[in-house]
């Protein structure tokens, strides 16, 4: 076991929070959208006045997204989306994640000592996988989208076009990351003014990527077979990174299907293999189980004692199990069955915090009694419109900035998704996940994740819809709300600003938000937790179906997004 003596806290932004802030729930009739951004949310709620479903609401804020918020997602990346359909009460999960390029090796980030090369797969053309998102927006749009392809790209198009203010976030997190996007010409020719910084207020013009999405918008294929893709996979060949034609060319989303158990009355889905958000989310929930944490109260230590030790154990697994399952067996089956989880929940000592040392992934002798034969930084948006057609959808380009470079005469900003890989043993990525063979680099294979788009049902009937980014903390961070709002009865707007807490096993501590009163976390103290407060994390968004069947939803107040609705 890796010594964690030393470890830093994973990279995260971190938002300042108080118990103070509230976002603000909406509440409308026939439509909503909340994303990370008031502009990408406008986007979407136009495309719904215009007479589009849910689909094509959640691909023009998507696109706007990329525009507006470039740092966090884009077109240069890829994701998940979780899809239902009213018609046909379908649930349907939607693979866009990066791949791995061809050339990809699973020592391809040591050196010739075995170590670890620094950045290597953080910073630079070599830390890019093949992005997905125009290749997903599109599959989706194709089979479930009523308005004009072009309609839904327009608005990203003139963001671009035009430009837009930005904000203190784009800001900070521009001058977070001064360093390598200045190490970059073509990212230092957008993200700065000829070196300077921007500043709030400053009107940002996009104009190569403006080009790029005219082009998307006349033929999405072209950024894998046509002008776009030759672009990226010329300024790869120029610099070291490894990403061809042939692997924009060979690109493919993957419908998939969904994770799906039931918590007490509800029906909770979420995405498989190879994101573990979807796994671990049911892992957690079965643990509690019909635990009486509702009259425990949210915020008594008993019931955060739980919760970490779950936690500790749904993360110890993800590190021996869990993979892209078109390359490795992922036992999805024995670590979401309830029986499995009231197995868990027994070993659980509720006057005690164990070490990480003491929590070990399950023996898969063990796991395999419970499996079943059967068929087999990041943004977030939701939305739902009038026949309660409901998209979740999180996607990303990893870490902030990315790689921290754009392809040359495209204005994509590039992914550096590569370390979401176990780059080599018990070694931490970015986030501070460690990973084994499972998650090992391949040619074609998608590095493991942790977004957690997620779709509730009550009597098969839309209850809630729910996402975060914020890496390892985004399943913990669903968690919360799910529960919030299930078990806690919160309104929307209560269950995203609640404090949260998170651990995930290695390193073996429990981060807390500052609103956590002294008196609970001395408690948690004294059990044995090694406790880190920082300020508020994720970028979570909601919606919930409430009692008279209005739609109620909230953008988290550590960003700056926005639920709009008609």
């Amino acid at each position: 076991m890796k010594n964690l003596v030393g470890w830093a806290t994973p990279t995260i932004l971190f938002f300042t929070f108080t118990s103070a802030t509230f976002a603000q729930p909406l509440r409308t009739q026939k439509g909503m959208v909340v994303s990370a951004h008031l502009l990408a949310s406008d986007a979407g709620v136009e495309m719904l006045k215009q007479g589009g479903n849910a689909i094509d609401a959640a691909v023009a804020t998507a696109f706007a997204i990329s525009v507006v918020e470039p740092f966090s997602a884009g077109i240069g990346g890829g994701g998940f989306a979780m899809v239902r359909l009213t018609e046909n009460a379908e649930i349907k999960a939607l693979d866009f994640r990066e791949r791995a390029p061809q050339k990809a090796t699973q020592n391809m980030y040591l050196d010739a000592e075995g170590k670890v090369r620094p950045k290597t797969s953080i910073n630079g053309h070599l830390a890019v996988g093949v992005p997905g998102t125009v290749a997903g927006l599109y599959e989706m749009h194709r089979q479930y989208g009523k308005l004009p392809w072009k309609t839904v790209v327009k608005p990203a198009f003139y963001l671009a076009k035009d430009g837009f203010l930005v904000g203190e976030k784009f800001v900070n997190s521009v001058n977070a990351h001064k360093e390598i996007l200045l190490a970059n010409p073509a990212a230092k020719e957008i993200f700065t003014r000829n070196g300077q910084m921007w500043k709030v207020g400053d009107r940002l013009i996009q104009r190569d990527l403006a080009k790029t999405l005219q082009a998307i918008s006349v033929d999405p294929q072209s950024f894998y077979r046509g002008e776009i893709a030759e672009k990226i996979a010329v300024d790869m060949q120029q610099n070291n990174g490894i990403i061809t034609l042939e692997d924009l060319q060979e690109y493919n989303i993957i419908w998939r299907q969904p994770v799906c158990g039931m918590f007490r009355i509800w029906e909770v889905c979420s995405m498989p293999p190879p994101s573990s958000g979807g796994v671990h989310l049911l892992q957690i929930l079965n643990i509690v189980g019909d635990t009486d944490i509702k009259s425990w109260g949210r915020y008594n230590p008993d019931t955060l004692h739980l919760l970490i030790e779950a936690m500790k154990i749904a993360y110890a697994d993800r590190s021996e199990y869990l993979g892209d399952s078109d390359f490795v067996p992922v036992p999805v089956a024995g670590l979401i069955n309830p029986e499995y989880g009231n197995l868990r929940r027994a070993e659980i000592d509720m006057n005690r915090a164990k070490s990480s040392s003491e929590v070990r992934p399950v023996d898969i002798n063990i796991l395999q009694q419970f499996t079943k034969t059967e068929s087999e930084d990041t943004t977030h948006l939701t939305v739902v419109d009038e026949q309660k057609n409901v998209v979740s959808l999180t996607f990303t380009i990893n870490g902030r900035f990315g790689a921290g470079v754009v392809a040359a005469g495209t204005g994509i900003l590039l992914n550096n998704e590569m370390d979401d890989f176990a780059i080599a043993p018990n070694t931490p990525n970015l986030f501070g996940l460690v990973g084994g063979s499972a998650n090992a680099i391949a040619p074609n294979k998608t590095p493991l994740s942790s977004m957690t788009p997620t779709i509730v049902l009550e009597n098969n009937q839309f209850k809630m819809a729910v996402g975060s980014p914020g890496g390892s903390t985004i399943i913990t961070t669903v968690l919360q709300m799910v529960l919030n709002v299930l078990v806690y009865e919160m309104d929307a707007k209560e269950a995203i600003s609640a404090p949260r807490l998170h651990h995930q096993w290695m390193p073996d501590k429990l981060w807390v938000e500052k609103e956590f009163e002294s008196g609970v976390l001395a408690e948690l103290t004294r059990r044995g937790n090694e406790i880190e407060e920082l300020p508020g994390w994720g970028n979570a968004n909601l919606i919930i179906i409430t009692p008279d069947g209005q739609l109620e939803g909230a953008a988290d107040p550590r960003g700056e997004g926005a639920a709009r609705g008609y």
